[in-house]
């Protein structure tokens, strides 16, 4: 389920096999909160943590510009990544270089 705070959509779910990379730990897996934030600059930033826990990560790829349909498309597609997994980065970017 989708939760809406002002200008972000948060939703909890679980990673697909090979779970979600992220800038600062790497890849992390199991059962996951995915944030979408609007930057109001026309990007957005994508954080990922572990369901329950405080700590929060960037996916890799965040920020990210916001695509036409907006906020709604992207948070979309980012779930669609993390739940496949395969070291999921925001979708239209690229994963870092040696993946």
């Amino acid at each position: 389920m989708t939760t809406h705070d002002g200008d972000a959509l948060t939703d909890e779910i679980i990673a697909g096999p090979g779970g979600a990379m992220t800038v600062q730990v790497g890849v992390i897996t199991g059962d996951l909160t995915v944030t979408t934030a609007d930057r109001g600059d026309g990007t957005a930033r994508v954080t990922i943590r572990y369901t329950g826990a405080e700590e929060c990560y960037d996916l890799e790829g965040s920020p990210v510009p916001l695509p036409p349909g907006g906020l709604c498309a992207l948070h979309r597609a980012v779930l669609r990544a993390v739940r496949a997994g395969h070291s999921a980065v925001v979708p239209g970017t690229s994963a870092p270089p040696g993946l």
